[in-house]
């Protein structure tokens, strides 16, 4: 088997979201976290994506990581790569989402990039350069107050012009609506004029399909889980019909292949379920609301209890003393005024020292016979998945859109589900536990 494209993400929620969207259009996918290490073996796979966490770090990290991730799925036989980022482009102002596209370009020896970070399926477009969420651009939804990616200008080519010396350019949506052939002209023209940045306008899933059906030739494709999932339609058309699958069987081809080692789901428990909750977003607090109203919840509160070592001894007891055949919720998700007091009152390393906490509490719980994990938050899940030292899984069915389980190979495999901290709906954690 041959694996047609490998993704790099720039967060595990991120890796998740775009590894839904590539198995939503037929592809098997597996997913890996952390930078692989040179004999790490790839499971048998359509595509790949590598999750990482290198969204606010340090553009040297953050190059140094992608640059190794890059030469392992190159040692796999990849010859398509995706760089996923957020389809809210969550980004310092130095990066670094420029730098990484930027080396990746140098790697695969592109001249031009393609930045589209528009998801419909998620209500993130594109219109004349500006993004939006739902009806509102970029820089008036909650995003503008992220505490760690703040966006507060929604124009992405002028965000993106102040993280790379790169010209950037702009294909308007009136072009997009002409058709391939006129997005192609125009990447021409932009990259013959020395544009290296082109962002596309993109406001239905159609509109992805035409950017993609344009670039198609590219090696190297850059933007959300909308336009990666494109871009898996394409590859898995042009497969079916070198390989004479009819279009729409499912008893053939790549569509019937994703789940030929996937673990069946009534193998793991639903009751044993741990939930834990992180991410500060409006919508992880609203399901958090929701879930304590459901199951047994506990809160990691740095006001009241300052101490991390003393956070996780109460924790833990608390865990130890709930019943095992019920979901469980465990939160540390505040509001900003929340926020604020929780940093006065365990100092600037608060967010590390709560993942840590929630880190060490999900690898209590597995030892305890907990085999289902629901994580809410992308540093929440990275903390999560480094401390059950999970290195790849297979993912399957989505619970909400780009939102999917993913399972662990071996004789007794953990299930999880890692969200973006923005995404789904109010009774996602209810739901899925």
């Amino acid at each position: 088997m041959m694996t047609e494209i490998g993704c790099i993400a720039d967060d595990y929620t991120g890796g998740t979201d775009v590894a839904a969207g590539l198995r939503r259009a037929g592809l098997r996918v597996a997913l890996v976290f952390g930078v692989p290490t040179s004999g790490q073996a790839l499971p048998p796979c359509d595509a790949v994506v590598v999750a990482m966490k290198f969204r606010t770090t340090s553009v040297e990290k953050a190059s140094e990581d992608v640059s190794a991730a890059y030469d392992w799925l190159t040692s796999q036989g990849v010859r398509r790569f995706y760089y996923k980022y957020c389809s809210t482009f969550d980004s310092t102002t130095e990066g670094n989402i420029g730098p990484i596209t930027d080396l990746l370009l140098q790697l695969t020896g592109m001249r031009t990039s393609v930045i589209s970070p528009s998801s419909p399926v998620h209500g993130r477009t594109v219109y004349q350069g500006h993004l939006f969420v739902g009806d509102r651009l970029l820089s008036e939804s909650p995003l503008r107050h992220h505490p760690l990616t703040p966006m507060t200008d929604p124009d992405l080519v002028r965000v993106l012009a102040r993280q790379t010396a790169g010209p950037v350019g702009l294909v308007s949506w009136a072009v997009v609506d002409a058709g391939p052939p006129t997005v192609r002209e125009a990447f021409d023209l932009l990259a013959r004029s020395g544009v290296r940045h082109v962002v596309t306008d993109a406001i239905s899933v159609d509109d992805l399909r035409t950017v993609v059906s344009a670039t198609q030739d590219c090696s190297l494709l850059t933007g959300g889980a909308g336009l990666a999932e494109a871009w898996a339609e394409l590859v898995r058309d042009q497969r079916d019909i070198g390989t004479g699958t009819p279009d729409g069987d499912a008893s053939a081809g790549p569509r019937a292949a994703r789940d030929d080692h996937s673990t069946p789901v009534e193998t793991v428990s639903a009751a044993a379920t741990l939930l834990l909750a992180g991410s500060c977003s409006a919508a992880t607090l609203a399901q958090v609301s929701e879930a304590k109203t459901a199951f047994p919840s506990h809160r990691l509160n740095p006001v009241r209890t300052p101490d991390p070592a003393q956070m996780l001894r109460e924790a833990r007891a608390w865990l130890q003393a709930q019943p095992s055949g019920r979901p469980r919720l465990i939160y540390a998700s505040a509001t900003a005024a929340e926020r604020e007091a929780a940093v006065a009152a365990m100092g600037p390393r608060t967010a590390e020292h709560l993942e840590h906490v929630l880190g060490a509490l999900a690898v209590d719980a597995a030892a305890m016979g907990t085999r289902r994990f629901v994580v809410a938050g992308g540093e929440t899940s990275g903390a999560v998945v480094s401390a059950l030292g999970i290195q790849h899984v297979l993912v399957e069915d989505e619970l909400e859109a780009g939102v999917p389980w993913c399972t662990t190979e071996g004789p007794r495999p953990l299930r999880l589900l890692l969200k973006s901290g923005n995404f789904g709906s109010r009774r996602l954690l209810v739901d899925a536990a």
